[in-house]
């Protein structure tokens, strides 16, 4: 009975938002019709969204969340503390070994993991080529299982692959959680958790920024621990893809990667 009643409230509640929205929409209408062309050519695209907003319905798909930001998706996380979550999944590559980034995308449409690892190994080849290595190694969680056909020559190294595995690749398996760390620092210590750019241009620009913004913090971090020469030296080649002693460089790379989907 108590069920009954919430629900009941509920779609009440709903029906007076709906209706409200559409008085408010029909009154703005009837006033642009003496409004020049130009304001309604401006508010012309904000009138479609708000009746977007009033005609979608719960079970729709591609509804819209944000009014400002259109681009915005419902993502489901799967967990019990916040089983959604509103914008835009993000692509991290990670160094396998000291933990930098080297690749960071915005994935708009929310896609399947396991179809974008070929796009983000793209981009961090496309980064990493003036110091003339590639990434050989991708070691991922099960979420990209499958995606061995799109990788080329990559190596792709998940739990499910774990009896066929060998002793090296099992080491290099157990590393896979440190790209957790990476991206919960992303979100939290260099503003990756909330975009304030515009659109999925925005998106994709600001996404790549806080990446290079963890990785200055880690080089200032290895310069106060061991002095700006040494740290300068070894960390080089992942920080500027400018580097005009590349070919020197190369010898200290380590291209194997911790590939994660931001949430």
């Amino acid at each position: 009975m108590l069920h009954a009643r919430v629900q009941a409230v509920e779609q009440t509640e709903e029906a007076v938002r709906g209706h409200a929205l559409g008085r408010v929409l029909r009154d703005v209408q009837r006033r642009l019709l003496a409004a020049p062309q130009d304001v309604r050519d401006r508010l012309q695209p904000w009138l479609e969204r708000a009746e977007r907003i009033r005609s979608q319905r719960p079970k729709d798909k591609h509804k819209l969340y944000a009014l400002h930001a259109p681009e915005v998706e419902c993502i489901g996380k799967g967990k019990a503390r916040q089983p959604y979550e509103f914008g835009v999944k993000v692509s991290v590559a990670v160094s396998a070994k000291q933990g930098l980034m080297v690749g960071a995308r915005s994935l708009p449409g929310n896609p399947y993991d396991g179809h974008t690892l070929a796009e983000q190994l793209e981009q961090t080849t496309v980064l990493l080529q003036d110091l003339g290595v590639k990434p050989h190694t991708a070691i991922v969680d099960l979420g990209y299982r499958g995606a061995d056909a799109d990788i080329g020559a990559v190596t792709l190294i998940h739990r499910g692959k774990s009896r066929s595995l060998t002793r090296s690749q099992r080491r290099w398996l157990k590393r896979r959680q440190a790209v957790e760390p990476a991206i919960g620092h992303a979100k939290h210590d260099h503003g990756m958790k909330r975009c304030w750019l515009k659109g999925a241009e925005g998106d994709a620009l600001h996404a790549v920024l806080c990446a290079a913004g963890f990785n200055i913090r880690w080089l200032l971090r290895a310069i106060a621990r061991r002095g700006i020469a040494p740290a300068f030296l070894r960390s080089l080649w992942l920080l500027s893809a400018l580097a005009a002693s590349a070919s020197r460089l190369a010898t200290l790379a380590r291209p194997a990667l911790l590939v994660g989907a931001a949430r």
